[in-house]
């Protein structure tokens, strides 16, 4: 195959025979995530080949799928980056694990990439399965990454240490979800964080990975002690440590805020819209006020903790009920955020792709732009998603999941 962008009409001719996955998106509305106006995108071998005023790129030689997508958005394919893939849960016993996620769930909700993590259960779950549910999503027609590690310090590994999975496996991106102010966390000391962020620095540089330490919030009243104590004195960079479901409760989002104002990032966990005395901050209402007090936008990113459970305990720390979370409320949330004008659709494209695609160093996404991989979401006039691209592939079609698991009944979502 051969390109010349500086020829017009841009033309593509005599490409390989195995090069056929070869797509013309024609007069979308292009946000990558910045506004770009009306465009034409060529994707071919799962990459983005081309992007160029309507009508400026033509293809010749072998059969290619035309999508007119005049008056509708595209962004990026949204990146989900804390999702229970093997299923998470079981605070309430064996029966209350949590199922895995399944490929057409992901493509539904409009995502194309995700980090897995284990969780409460280090017990009955294990990095070796994650690690092969990941590779079977991504044969599927997504991207994966996980994160070593479950609820408790030391660990859970794969290779022996944080330090050498991240160096050693490929899609080890960081060492996750640790829980710390929370009554389910193995209750870790400030020195086991520090070394653990250590570990994740230096395994990430060696293993050219972010190397991030994801940290699990839960309600306890220590809240973000231990990462303020972590910059204050220590040299590990604040940009090494990211807490998740910060919007837990008002007081642990404030201080969350306070975290992200020092420079610091956050990752804000959607769900349910909250109950009429629960606590949570809504991650509508906790983006609204992160865009009040001024948080630089990049320190932000969001996520659905799907297929993780969501336990409801009494002050006595008793399980009271149990729910599961759904990657869907991260596609409503985006589509809320969008249909009431609480964001504009480039901002909304970084919180949901681009500032996790730079935040864990995940490469060729979170931006449109060739040479990058063709991950796309396409939506109306009225946000609802009608197209997903995953690597070049269409895995939704006119608002229809076309993507299938492995085991998936055919022709059921």
């Amino acid at each position: 195959m051969r390109f010349d962008p500086g020829v017009r009409p841009w033309y593509i001719q005599g490409m390989n025979r195995e090069d056929t996955m070869i797509t013309l998106i024609r007069n979308g509305t292009l946000f990558g995530p910045d506004p770009q106006g009306e465009k034409d995108i060529l994707i071919a071998g799962g990459k983005i080949v081309a992007i160029g005023e309507p009508g400026r790129v033509k293809i010749g030689g072998p059969a290619v799928e035309l999508l007119d997508a005049s008056g509708k958005a595209i962004v990026p394919g949204l990146i989900d980056p804390h999702v229970h893939i093997l299923g998470g849960g079981g605070e309430g016993g064996p029966a209350t694990r949590a199922p895995e996620i399944r490929i057409e769930e992901i493509i539904a909700s409009g995502v194309t990439t995700v980090i897995g993590c284990l969780g409460t259960d280090g017990v009955t779950r294990h990095l070796e399965s994650l690690l092969a549910k990941a590779r079977a999503l991504e044969a599927e027609g997504i991207t994966t990454f996980i994160f070593s590690g479950s609820y408790e310090i030391p660990p859970k590994t794969i290779t022996g240490s944080i330090r050498s999975d991240l160096v050693l496996i490929d899609k080890v991106i960081g060492a996750g979800e640790i829980a710390i102010s929370d009554h389910r966390s193995s209750q870790p000391t400030f020195a086991e964080i520090a070394r653990l962020a250590a570990d994740c620095r230096v395994g990430g540089m060696l293993g050219g990975k972010a190397g991030v330490l994801h940290l699990h919030l839960g309600d306890g009243p220590r809240r973000l002690d231990l990462l303020f104590s972590l910059a204050a004195e220590t040299e590990i960079p604040s940009s090494q440590v990211i807490p998740t479901h910060v919007n837990r409760n008002p007081e642990l989002f404030e201080e969350s805020v306070r975290w992200a104002l020092a420079g610091g990032h956050i990752d804000i966990t959607v769900g349910p819209e909250p109950e009429p005395g629960n606590p949570e901050v809504s991650a509508e209402r906790a983006i609204a006020i992160c865009i009040e007090r001024r948080v630089p936008l990049e320190r932000l990113t969001v996520s659905s903790d799907s297929n993780g459970s969501l336990p409801f305990f009494d002050r006595a720390g008793k399980l009271v009920r149990l729910t599961i979370a759904t990657q869907q409320d991260l596609l409503r949330t985006f589509q809320s955020l969008l249909r009431r004008r609480a964001i504009g659709v480039e901002d909304a494209a970084r919180l949901f792709s681009a500032n996790a695609a730079a935040f864990y160093k995940l490469p060729a996404k979170g931006e449109i732009r060739p040479g990058n991989d063709a991950d796309l979401a396409i939506f109306d006039s009225g946000w609802e998603l009608r197209d997903v691209f995953a690597r070049g592939r269409r895995l939704m079609a006119d608002g229809m999941v076309t993507a299938r698991g492995t085991f998936s009944p055919a022709g059921k979502d």
